[in-house]
C-alpha cells in the first residue's frame, strides 16, 4: 500500500461539479493499493501517517503530527501510484489491486483512519475527482508499505 502524504493548508474533492469533501489544515493521502495488500498494510498506514512528525512546533521543526495538531484527513483513492512506466509510454497498473480487492481495502483503511478520533473526508472509489490541494510547505512524502521489510540501506530486514 502506498501512501502519498502531502501537508495542506486546506484541501477539496469536487465530483461532477459537487464539493464531497473538505479539509482545513491537515493532510491529504492519496492512497495506491497494490495487489498483495492486506490488513496489516492498512495497520502499518494508519499508524506511521498518523503519527509523521511533519507540522512544525513553536521553533518552525517538525516535531508535531496530525494527532499533536488534530489535523484533519482527506483520504483520496489513487490506483496510479501503482503505475510502472519502466517500459513504453503508456504506464502499466498491473501491480495496482482490482477494485473488488482495493475498495474493501480503502474503507477499512478510512475506518482505521476514523478510529485516531481526527476528523476523516474521503473522496469516492473508483470516481472521477477533481482535488484541489493547497500544499503547505510543500511537505509531500512517499510511504510504501511494503518498504516496513528494508533496512535502511535498502536491503531486506534479517527476522
Amino acid at each position: 500500500m502506498r501512501a502519498l502524504v502531502q501537508r495542506v493548508a486546506k484541501a477539496s474533492v469536487a465530483i461532477q461539479g459537487s464539493e464531497v469533501a473538505r479539509i482545513g489544515n491537515g493532510l491529504v493521502l492519496l492512497i495506491g493499493i497494490g495487489n498483495d495488500d492486506t490488513d496489516e498494510d492498512v495497520r502499518y498506514i494508519t499508524e506511521k501517517c498518523v503519527n509523521l512528525r511533519i507540522f512544525p512546533d513553536t521553533e518552525g521543526r517538525f516535531n508535531l503530527s496530525a494527532l499533536d495538531v488534530k489535523g484533519a484527513l482527506l483520504l483520496v483513492s489513487q490506483f496510479t501510484l501503482y503505475a510502472d512506466t519502466r517500459k513504453g509510454r503508456r504506464p502499466s497498473f498491473t501491480s495496482a489491486a482490482a477494485p473488488e480487492k482495493a475498495a474493501p481495502l480503502f474503507e477499512r483503511l478510512a475506518g482505521q483512519f476514523r478510529a485516531t478520533g481526527l476528523d476523516v473526508q474521503t473522496g469516492r472509489f473508483q470516481e472521477h475527482m477533481l482535488v484541489e490541494i493547497h500544499n503547505d510547505g510543500p511537505v509531500t512524502l512517499l510511504i510504501d508499505s511494503a518498504e516496513r521489510h528494508l533496512s535502511r540501506d535498502g536491503k531486506e530486514k534479517k527476522s
